[in-house]
Parts: structure tokens; C-alpha cells; sequence
């Protein structure tokens, strides 16, 4: 089988790569810039490279040549400034579909995210870019999830700023959401599997951990993964989530741009409502603790080297 990664330089996608040339995958990575660090690593691993822009529909041309699946994992959050990201992502997702539809891909999987809220502009793109690639292009497998806990993912790392940075918190009133969280070891199984599994073809697959959790919990629990006392929550119902994005951006590393579209989906339930795309699937669910403690893990260990 041969595969394209759109995203490949990203946390997701990198380990999707890798995790496919080792079942014997042939991947070719599409990059923006094949001179840049991360696609040189790629290079190096093995994978073929296109260098191609989803923005720029020329540049994409021949990436999509003898490819089976082609993995979607692109998003425009914080990329361009203050510009408006979800006009990106649809001119990304049609220059894509068209491209996968033009060069005979058989199938497109696309990660996307949990939650229904037509008030947040991060979650309405996401679903938007997922009709784009259904209506547009081969037929697609349509995964959606809530937070991913990985050791570079900018939910785990903010969570974990916030826990070790903060002896008291602020608790604005989209603590109290509920999110049911993923391991990112549960989603890449989940995408590498998909082109095995023909009934995914053509539907949405909802996935998520065991494990239903309000946000304030999740802190509870980062702050005992860390050996760290669970931090005080002082409540400020009026905190909305414009300043929370700003509190996020002065205590985080997370870029501003990435952190003022996902905090306005806080306020939204992210829980699998259909679990009959998954039971599609044989992964057995990573339990949220286990996956916080194994971010940490290999966080310390690309930290201090052997």
C-alpha cells in the first residue's frame, strides 16, 4: 500500500508516518519546505517527499500519483497571523479533495474534532473542511476526536503549563465541560487501521478514550501524574473566552494564534455520541491517567537523552 501524509511535520502526522513505513507502508509526506529540519528528518527515515502547499493547488500536483490513502491532517490555526484561518482551511480541504479526486486516490482520512457548537469558529471549520472533503473528493473516512494526549500536543502541553506554573488558578466556567480524551497512541492505531477496515469508507468514526472527564479534572489528574498537589480553582464565571485564551497565552508557550480558537470550544462537550463507527475497530481504549503518564515519559525523554 502506498500512502500520503498531508501533515507529516506535525505531531500527529510525523508518528502517522512512521507508524505506517513500519507495517511496510510506502509514505510519501507532503511538506511544505523540504529544506526545513522536520522534513529533513523525514527524508532521512525513508518516506518520499512532495513539496507542496494545500493553499497553492499547482504545487500539489503529482503528490497524489499511485497513492492508495491519503491521510488529511492539516490545519491553519495560527498559521498567517490574525488572517481568518477557517477561509484557509476551506481553500486548503478543496484544493486537496480536488487533487485526490484528479490523480485517482482511492480513499481520504480525515481527523477532525468532536463537539457540536455553531458558536465556536474552530469546531464549525473543522466540520466544514470534513463536508469539503466528503462532497469533493474520493470517499472518505471521517475520524472525530476530543483532546489528543501526546507528548507534543498543544492540549497535554497546555495542561501541563498550566499545573506547573500556577499555584492557584482561576476557574473560568468552561472547567466544568466535559471532554472525553484520547490517547494519541488510540488515534494513530484508529487512522492506520482505516484502510483495512472497508466500512469505514464513506462515514464519520467518533473515538475516544474510556474515560469521561470535566476539564477541571483533567487538571486534577495532570497535577498528580506530576507529583504535584491538585491546585486551588478559584471560580470567575465572567471569565469569557477571549481572556482566558490571553491567561492561557501568558502562562503557556502555546501560540496564541493555535490557543484563542480552541479556547472558544471549551465551553463545548467533546463526547463520542456514536460509538458505532469505532466499534468498527479493535483498539482497546487507552485510559486517560495512562495516557497523560506516558506523555510525561516521553517528554522526559526527548528532554534528557541517553
Amino acid at each position: 500500500m502506498r500512502a500520503l501524509v498531508a501533515g507529516a511535520t506535525g505531531f500527529v502526522g510525523g508518528k502517522l508516518a512512521a507508524l505506517l513505513a513500519e507495517g511496510g507502508t510506502e509514505v510519501r509526506c507532503l511538506v511544505r519546505d523540504r529544506g526545513s529540519a522536520r522534513a529533513r528528518e523525514l527524508e532521512h527515515a525513508g518516506h518520499d517527499l512532495h513539496e507542496g502547499d494545500v493553499l497553492d493547488r499547482a504545487s500539489l500536483r503529482g503528490a497524489g500519483g499511485g497513492i492508495d490513502v491519503a491521510y488529511y491532517l492539516v490545519h491553519s490555526m495560527g498559521r498567517g497571523g490574525d488572517g481568518d484561518f477557517a477561509a484557509r482551511e476551506r481553500a486548503a480541504a478543496e484544493n486537496f479533495a480536488g487533487l485526490a479526486r484528479e490523480e485517482g486516490v482511492g480513499r481520504v482520512v480525515y481527523l477532525g474534532g468532536l463537539g457540536e457548537d455553531p458558536g465556536s469558529k474552530h469546531l464549525r471549520s473543522r466540520q466544514e473542511t470534513a463536508r469539503i472533503l466528503e462532497r469533493e473528493g474520493p470517499p472518505l473516512t471521517y475520524f472525530r476526536a476530543g483532546m489528543v494526549i501526546g507528548s507534543a500536543s498543544e492540549s497535554y502541553r497546555t495542561l501541563r503549563y498550566l499545573v506547573q506554573r500556577l499555584p492557584v488558578m482561576i476557574a473560568p466556567a468552561w472547567l466544568r465541560t466535559k471532554t472525553q480524551s484520547i490517547a494519541i497512541d488510540d488515534v494513530l492505531a484508529y487512522l492506520a487501521e482505516a484502510p483495512d477496515v472497508p466500512d469505514s469508507a464513506g462515514r464519520e468514526v467518533q473515538i475516544g478514550g474510556p474515560d469521561v472527564l470535566s476539564y477541571a479534572d483533567l487538571l486534577r489528574m495532570m497535577a498528580r501524574v506530576l507529583g504535584k498537589r491538585p491546585r486551588p480553582m478559584l471560580p470567575v464565571p465572567l471569565l469569557t473566552p477571549w481572556l482566558s485564551s490571553l491567561w492561557i497565552g501568558l502562562v503557556t508557550p502555546v501560540d496564541p494564534g493555535v490557543a484563542r480558537p480552541l479556547v472558544e470550544g471549551l465551553a463545548t462537550e467533546t463526547v463520542v455520541t456514536d460509538p458505532s463507527g469505532a466499534s468498527l475497530f479493535e483498539i482497546a481504549a487507552t485510559p486517560t491517567e495512562t495516557a497523560l503518564r506516558r506523555a510525561v515519559e516521553e517528554e522526559q525523554a526527548l528532554q534528557d537523552p541517553p
